[in-house]
């Protein structure tokens, strides 16, 4: 059933599926769906959505304890450890969601893989591939607003592993259980942090109840 979390993820076979439920969420989430919200909206929902589930995506990166003065007296607090973040945006729809974490993390490097599903096989099919220097040593966010078929989730984790990197997690704001699966499969330990997990793909793999298709429903090309 859709929204039901709990459910939903005792269906896959680790636990590294959070699905994050929060009246806020839920609420824009409700807008996104709605055909009804032009892309002015649509854009500004994605990004509102992506701050709010990155919070619970990033709470477990790693901290180091620093010295701070205060207005008062001196006090030991923490801050974010090692080098800088990236965040890699599976483009194009992926870009909204890099604006909202840069506001999160403005130190983190960008990258960014292009890929386009073949409108036959529903495959992906890549065509660029830029990535920061020293990838392999940073804690890596990939982002991508539909986690559908999962082929371009897959594609994208497959790259930054070939890269060297290994400190992965993906976050997206609607999924469903044939892109979770896919992914899984082929990145078993790569957290998925979601805003909603939706029932299926249609025979077009279209995210059903979804929101259509994400890039053309943020860049205006319906």
């Amino acid at each position: 059933m859709v929204g039901d979390a709990a459910v939903a993820k005792d269906n896959f076979p680790t636990s590294v599926i959070n699905v994050v439920e929060h009246p806020l969420v839920a609420h824009k989430i409700t807008l996104l769906r709605s055909v009804d919200t032009g892309s002015a909206e649509f854009r500004a929902l994605c990004g509102e959505v992506t701050l709010l589930i990155a919070y619970e995506a990033l709470r477990d990166l790693p901290t180091s304890t620093t010295s701070v003065t205060t207005p008062i007296t001196d006090t030991e607090s923490l801050e974010l450890a090692g080098i800088a973040p990236a965040v890699v945006g599976i483009l194009r729809a992926g870009l909204v969601m890099v604006d909202a974490l840069l506001t999160l993390l403005p130190q983190a490097r960008v990258g960014h893989l292009g890929m386009y599903r073949d409108p036959e096989t529903h495959q992906p099919v890549p065509y660029y591939n830029k990535l920061p220097t020293s990838i392999d040593k940073r804690e890596v966010i990939v982002v991508d607003p539909m986690l559908a078929t999962g082929g371009s989730a897959v594609a994208a984790l497959d790259s930054l592993v070939e890269a060297g990197c290994t400190k992965l997690r993906l976050l997206s704001i609607i999924g469903c259980p044939e892109g979770i699966t896919a992914v899984q499969q082929a990145h078993p330990t790569v957290p998925i942090t979601l805003a909603a997990l939706d029932d299926h793909l249609n025979d077009r793999a279209y995210i059903v109840p979804g929101l259509g298709d994400a890039g053309d429903r943020i860049y205006g090309t319906l």
